[in-house]
């Protein structure tokens, strides 16, 4: 320990010395450098000059809105190309500019094996080679083929056609053919129950549907019977398919004969019906994560307008950027972003979660995962992937010598100096996070978050160790995925940016809730989104069709049920959720949105769920604990068992709930707000076990049915 008190005033001494000496050097080519390579419009300035810097205003002067971008200050945009209205113009715009630039890319697969794990358990592991592209042009060939195949199967246009599928090439070449052929697209999540798949199959009439072969075996074969009005079965993969075994009538073909009939098909009316901005490109089923999927109806300008707002806040976007698919593309986040690349020239190379990093479940040891092979510039994450990246992270700099765990300390809080004045650090990036830098391919120059809210822990962690911008973005299906994005040069954590130029955003009093739009210090209420990307409401006029309405002037609104307040600058932030909102038995009101944002910044939590209900006096709580934390308490306090025992220690239940209310207690939740009892998880909330979206949103009733033991005890049985 004396050495430690010894040894830190020499490394901060030789730590400032080095940079100083480097700095000194560097400062007057740098400093010419940004001058020529940076134009005037586009010197950010310090970190606070670049978060009061007007993003957007009030078009009507008035507190509640309506909020429009300082771009569109004429009128909002309607397409990154004028005269370009449908996704059929777009793509063939794209395909005749680069024609052939690389464009679908899909990695190799060498070879498979089964690997048994310590526990006895048998899981995949792949050796993947390279990345194989299909260029622009190529693209487009195939997707007129494959379209023209589908039309002689006797899909007709504008009838439905259903897509169920994991993120992979085929995915977006089959979305594209449907778009040429005006065909509209049903997506369906790939994590989606039997009874969900059949419900929107069966609601959208579909006679063909596109899978893969292994969804087809594990998910679809079961609920055939369920789906009378199915009749046609394309699989993506180019195997043998068997078609035996399915119900009468249903024919099954792989992706090659498609093409190879379209190739052949002279049909007059392939290729003959053109979609107009109007006509539907897309119902995109939600992930259900309050209820039944419903479908957003999605046009083709719909579309159009929403990724030129998107494009707009992705500075000199072109053909030399790279971007790494691996989210759902059946989430409007995925869909938008890799339309927006492809309107550009980019290119996309495919992954999954489980084969995107060295370190991914099925990656075999000593194979390269798909984002060090592909080395991405621009790539969308959720939340909750980012936060397990930063916790991951810093739990490898806590196992570092005190030297190096030092130094990587002060570079941090250095970099994190400099770049709060509007400096980079190239002495810093280059020696201390270069490492850190090539877990996401070493390349990352813009990295968007959408789907739930950003800590602004984790987004400091990436603008400082990943020497990129963070990109927080707020969207729903039913607006396209677009609403608001922070622009590249705003660090400012906690916002989700000011309005696209395709929409503007207005506050709508919520008197229960006490959200006004004449609060102070910030105007708040719910956010309420018009323009030309707010969809056409659902598929068979749900319910909630009341959620969306029309102005004076023809312009569609949509109410989105979160609560949100405007800057001075013109930046949202969101800061609660009506469904969210529970009322206790005293009348105190709890956020439990708010409560999971604080309490996911806790070392011991991976996830967590909170609960209340109006007939108790407080919260609870059931949470996945964080493997290596919750072990290293245990053997703090000397508690041994298995994993399970350990979760299942009533002992370990109160030494969590300690640390969390601590943590809900320094972040200045209310007493009411914070969880009095807490449930420790064993298992991980994934996707397939039904517990969470793929897009890792809490599906409350799926916990609250799966957890209805747990919550009766912690609720005393009552």
């Amino acid at each position: 320990m004396k050495q430690k008190e010894d040894l830190n005033p020499l490394l901060l001494f030789v730590f400032h010395l080095t940079v100083s000496i480097y700095s000194f050097f560097m400062f007057i080519p740098y400093y010419f450098f940004t001058l020529v390579s940076r134009p005037k419009e586009v010197q950010y300035g310090s970190e606070e000059e670049r978060s009061n810097r007007v993003k957007a205003h009030s078009v009507l002067g008035r507190h509640e809105g309506p909020y429009r971008a300082v771009k569109a200050t004429k009128g909002l945009v309607r397409s990154v190309y004028p005269g370009l209205d449908t996704l059929p113009k777009m793509f063939e715009f794209a395909a005749m500019r680069f024609p052939h630039g690389d464009c679908l890319g899909t990695r190799e697969v060498i070879s498979e094996e089964n690997e048994e794990q310590s526990n006895g358990k048998q899981f995949k592991k792949v050796v993947l080679g390279k990345y194989h592209w299909l260029s622009y042009k190529e693209t487009l060939a195939a997707a007129t083929q494959f379209g023209c195949g589908l039309a002689a199967l006797g899909q007709k246009p504008k009838h439905n056609i259903a897509i169920f599928c994991e993120t992979r090439a085929e995915w977006m070449l089959a979305a594209l053919a449907c778009f040429m052929q005006n065909f509209t697209l049903a997506t369906f999540y790939s994590t989606l129950g039997g009874p969900a798949i059949a419900h929107g199959l069966n609601e959208t009439e579909i006679t063909h549907i596109i899978t893969s072969r292994e969804l087809l075996e594990t998910r679809l074969k079961a609920i055939l019977i369920k789906v009378p009005k199915l009749r046609c079965i394309i699989v993506v993969d180019n195997t043998p398919t068997p078609s035996a075994g399915y119900r009468s009538g249903i024919s099954v073909h792989n992706m090659a004969d498609v093409l190879k009939l379209g190739d052949k098909a002279k049909t007059a009316n392939c290729g003959q019906n053109q979609p107009t901005a109007a006509d539907i490109a897309v119902i995109m089923y939600t992930s259900g994560s309050t209820g039944i999927p419903k479908g957003a109806m999605i046009s083709h300008s719909n579309i159009m307008a929403a990724t030129t707002g998107l494009a707009e806040r992705i500075p000199n976007l072109c053909e030399k950027d790279t971007y790494i698919g691996y989210l759902p593309l059946a989430h409007v986040l995925e869909l938008s972003a890799e339309l927006v690349c492809i309107t550009h020239g980019c290119r996309i190379g495919y992954s999954s979660p489980q084969t995107l990093s060295d370190q991914s479940t099925k990656i075999k040891k000593g194979t390269k995962g798909d984002i060090t092979i592909l080395k991405p510039t621009i790539m969308a994450a959720v939340p909750e992937i980012m936060d397990r990246i930063y916790k991951n992270v810093m739990a490898k700099v806590e196992e570092m010598n005190f030297v190096q765990q030092t130094l990587f300390t002060l570079a941090y809080y250095y970099k994190l100096d400099q770049l709060s004045k509007g400096y980079s650090t190239p002495l810093c990036d280059t020696l201390v996070f270069r490492k850190v830098r090539a877990l996401l391919g070493g390349r990352v120059r813009v990295l968007f978050s959408g789907g739930a809210p950003l800590s602004a822990a984790t987004q400091r962690f990436m603008n400082v160790c990943f020497c990129c911008s963070v990109g927080q973005g707020y969207g729903l299906t039913e607006t396209c995925g677009a609403g608001t994005v922070s622009e590249v040069w705003d660090y400012s954590s906690g916002r989700v940016g000011g309005p696209l130029v395709c929409c503007e955003i207005k506050l709508k009093d919520w008197v229960e809730g006490g959200y006004l739009h004449n609060d102070k210090p910030y105007p708040r209420g719910e956010i309420i989104i018009g323009g030309p990307n707010v969809t056409m409401g659902y598929f068979k006029n749900r319910g909630e069709q009341t959620d969306f309405f029309v102005d004076e002037n023809g312009q569609r609104w949509f109410c989105t049920g979160d609560i949100g307040e405007f800057h001075e600058d013109g930046c949202l932030k969101i800061i609660d959720r009506k469904k969210d909102l529970v009322k206790l038995q005293a009348g105190e009101y709890v956020s439990l949105g708010k409560v999971e944002a604080i309490l996911k910044n806790c070392f011991l939590v991976d996830n967590i769920c909170a609960y209340a209900k109006s007939d108790q006096t407080y919260a609870i709580a059931f949470m996945v604990p964080n493997q290596k934390q919750l072990q290293a308490l245990a053997d703090q306090y000397g508690i041994n068992g298995s994993w399970e025992e350990l979760c299942n220690n009533k002992v370990m239940e109160e030494l969590v709930l300690k640390i969390i209310t601590e943590a809900a207690l320094a972040a200045q939740l209310e007493r009411f707000e914070i969880p009095r009892k807490i449930y420790l998880s064993p298992d991980m909330w994934t996707p397939e076990m039904g517990l969470v979206t793929d897009a890792f949103k809490l599906k409350r009733k799926e916990l609250e049915k799966h957890y209805s033991n747990e919550i009766a005890r912690m609720y005393n049985g009552k």
